[in-house]
């Protein structure tokens, strides 16, 4: 491929094979369960139209493969400093970046494009509805050349068109490199809550695919439903809350392996080179002046294995993108431990944030939460249980709610806290992970303080920072200092010179 970005150019022609196998995929995905209901109903002389229709499909994706091949070009103007993709099959879309816009380019290998030796890159804006421009097959070579290019603004295509990058991701030794030891911890300590929907998502799908089976083989329900119900007892819920746990863990170590195996990051030029990967390898070159919020968080657990877990939240268009793709602008860095952090911060924020002034949440605090999350349901929980019998025995449970309940409230309000120093904003909150959020006053877009009609007396208010990636709150806090840190921010950003981005 020419590394000559400014003329127009196609991707390399393996992307035919990737997009056709990609097309195909989805299809089949989407259309599985008829052809396996006719695979059951139809006749076997009408088999061979049902192989037919297979392979008519998979004709039909590498058409639509082809056709997009042939029609997608992209190339560099170095002028205007934008990048130019032209697409489209029957009706022609031109996509404008500008390179000043573009947050991170990820260069990533699935299993399919690491047989035909190709890669796929990603460019990642904070444009409207998140649109993303990928490109499914480049060779490695190219694809970091055309990285550098994006990444490098001003200085694009100064450089001399034989500027080829041999090793571009060896190109410094990583600063930080994750065993597997600590992903094992990683996936021992953190993401339960992602890994207990993943796991409700699959028995979600297993039942509905399972009823639909059901009604499509005729089978009798009661009958199931007896059967089941004759091997419910005490001894079995217990081995099956075990064997729940014990799938949980293992689905989470699976996906931290999945996610984050072999994960390094070096230091590339003015950027950080972010690589991880099982079977699909990631490759993530983001600017550190991208970044808006730097987030670490820990846990007990982790606390005694000397590790935390970082994130750093770019910019995203809130409710114009959906939650993967708002995920997609937040980038994971687990099983760091004190000393990489450190290094991270100083990257990201150019120091280590110093210690500065802490304020704390009014008593207040504990009010509403423990009212509306605590005693309402309580209530109501009695009111059934006096009015169903089946419900009266299980009256006991009220009380373990509302000591769990509360003790994780006062947890709540001990750990809501907000750091101020002259450079930096830190808001401390959690409950089991104790998480650190930090923002420069340069990244804040708006700024929004509110105050209750019962609280004007007590002066306690509520302060909301929001950024490009996100909204920080603070609660419940004195509502004076609250406007005189406000007062201070936005003479900070009206004096600075300081971009967000």
């Amino acid at each position: 491929m020419n590394s000559d970005f400014s003329k127009p150019q196609r991707q390399s022609a393996y992307g035919i094979i990737v997009m056709g196998a990609h097309t195909t995929f989805k299809l089949i995905k989407a259309t599985i369960f008829l052809f396996v209901l006719a695979f059951v109903k139809m006749q076997s002389t009408y088999f061979v139209y049902l192989i037919l229709g297979i392979v008519a499909i998979t004709l039909i994706s590498f058409l639509f493969a082809y056709l997009w091949y042939l029609k997608f070009t992209f190339f560099l103007d170095k002028e205007k400093q934008e990048f130019i993709v032209n697409k489209g099959i029957f009706s022609r879309d031109q996509v404008t970046i500008q390179l000043d816009k573009i947050q991170q380019v990820n260069i990533n290998q699935n299993i399919l494009q690491k047989i035909i030796g190709v890669y796929g890159l990603k460019i990642d804006t904070a444009g409207a509805h998140g649109d993303e421009v990928s490109i499914k097959a480049i060779d490695e070579t190219s694809a970091y050349n055309l990285k550098e290019h994006l990444l490098s603004r001003a200085n694009i295509l100064a450089e001399k068109p034989e500027f080829v990058v041999n090793n571009a991701i060896s190109e410094e030794t990583p600063f930080l490199k994750i065993s597997a030891g600590t992903l094992f911890k990683v996936g021992l300590t953190s993401n339960y809550g992602q890994s207990l929907a993943l796991l409700a998502a699959f028995f979600y799908t297993v039942i509905y695919e399972g009823r639909q089976l059901l009604d499509a083989f005729e089978v009798d329900k009661n009958q199931i439903q007896n059967t089941v119900k004759g091997m419910v007892t005490l001894v079995s819920v217990a081995i099956l809350v075990v064997a729940l746990l014990i799938v949980l863990l293992v689905i989470n170590l699976v996906r931290t392996f999945y996610k984050y195996f072999e994960l390094e990051i070096s230091r590339h030029q003015h950027s950080l080179l972010i690589s991880s990967g099982l079977i699909a390898k990631k490759n993530t070159l983001v600017s550190p002046n991208k970044v808006q919020i730097t987030k670490y968080s820990q846990n007990y657990f982790q606390k005694k294995m000397n590790m935390l877990n970082m994130s750093l939240r770019q910019a995203h268009f809130g409710k114009n993108k959906k939650g993967h793709e708002m995920q997609g602008n937040t980038l994971e860095i687990p099983g760091c431990n004190p000393l990489e952090r450190d290094e991270l911060l100083k990257m990201i924020l150019g120091k280590v944030p110093p210690i500065g002034k802490t304020f704390i949440p009014d008593w207040r605090f504990l009010n509403l939460p423990i009212f509306f999350k605590m005693v309402l349901p309580v209530i109501i929980f009695l009111i059934l249980a006096f009015n169903i019998p089946q419900i009266k025995p299980y009256i006991f449970i009220t009380g373990v709610y509302l000591c769990i309940g509360i003790l994780m409230i006062y947890i709540s309000y001990r750990r809501h806290r907000l750091t101020v120093n002259q450079e930096f904003i830190i808001k401390k909150s959690g409950i089991w992970d104790l998480s650190n959020e930090i923002v420069a006053p340069s990244k804040i877009q708006a700024i929004t303080t509110f105050q209750y009609p019962w609280h004007k007396g007590v002066d306690v208010g509520h302060l909301s920072l929001h950024t490009a990636a996100g909204q920080i709150h603070f609660k419940y806090g004195n509502y004076t200092e609250i406007k005189q840190l406000v007062n201070y921010w936005l003479y900070q950003i009206e004096s600075g010179n300081e971009d967000w981005m």
